[in-house]
């Protein structure tokens, strides 16, 4: 347990969900910590990790509990981590706790040290296993509209598609939420051609792994849930050998024939 008068709260990334793909800094800082909180499914992803720590964990819409559990604990002179999927600072808790920590504590936040420790991002994990597709300008665009109207995600797609981004969509699709996915490809299809590489990303780097290429007439609705990750090319994005690659201009100023 940390000893000093200041407590310390970490939020920290670990990746998309593989083992292996969890930092060295974060798999240090969690090891170091007094208390591990985070989402049930988070907790569970670094269960070898968090032995014979205390853990607090919470389902699903409960970030914001989450979030005032890990800095009570750190203001009673803890080591904590809030552990968080992929990069804590992209559709993650970072923002959160600061917001919590200038709304709600305004008297304490001198009595604890707050770090943010970067983690693989989902959108990182899913390209890989497509090979290139995000080796030019892009955009990353959440369909969830629990906390943003749709009107502005629809904004953000036609603005996002007609500037002809690469364009990343998170949390395409749940239960409640399953037109909101075919919604946003309307938009898309707009401004781009039927051919249109599509990468289709779901429970990257975990067991659980399924990868799809395809197309912007062809999207497989079925296959994608709020694990998934889609990535849309944009007008020069091609496919080549199974992969999806969107050329950075190279081809236009070198000659990348074989010499």
């Amino acid at each position: 347990m940390n000893t000093g008068n200041k407590g310390k709260l970490f939020i920290v990334g670990i990746g998309p969900g593989g083992d292996e793909h969890i930092t060295y800094r974060a798999r240090k800082v969690i090891e170091s910590s007094d208390t591990i909180a985070g989402y049930n499914k988070y907790i569970e992803l670094i269960g070898d990790l968090v032995k014979n720590k205390e853990v607090i964990s919470t389902p699903m819409t409960r970030e914001i509990e989450r979030c005032r559990s890990a800095i009570n604990e750190a203001l009673k002179g803890k080591t904590v981590s809030l552990v968080c999927s992929g990069d804590p600072g992209i559709y993650a808790m970072a923002g959160l706790v600061f917001e919590i920590l200038k709304d709600g504590y305004p008297e304490d936040t001198d009595r604890i040290e707050v770090s943010v420790i970067p983690g693989v991002p989902a959108l990182s994990a899913a390209a890989s296993l497509l090979g290139a597709p995000l080796m030019h300008d892009f955009v990353s665009i959440s369909l969830s509209d629990r906390l943003t109207p749709w009107e502005i995600i629809e904004k953000r797609l036609h603005s996002a598609a007609e500037a002809d981004f690469v364009i990343v969509l998170y949390n395409p699709r749940s239960r409640t939420r399953v037109e909101h996915l075919k919604k946003a490809i309307e938009i898309i299809n707009r401004y781009r051609k039927p051919p249109t590489p599509v990468g289709i990303v779901r429970a990257a780097t975990r067991e659980n792994e399924e990868v799809i290429v395809t197309t912007l007439s062809d999207v497989h609705y079925e296959s994608v849930d709020m694990e998934t990750i889609l990535i849309i090319g944009n007008s020069e994005t091609f496919m080549w050998n199974g992969f999806i690659v969107t050329p950075r201009g190279y081809n236009k100023k070198y000659d990348l024939l074989r010499q």
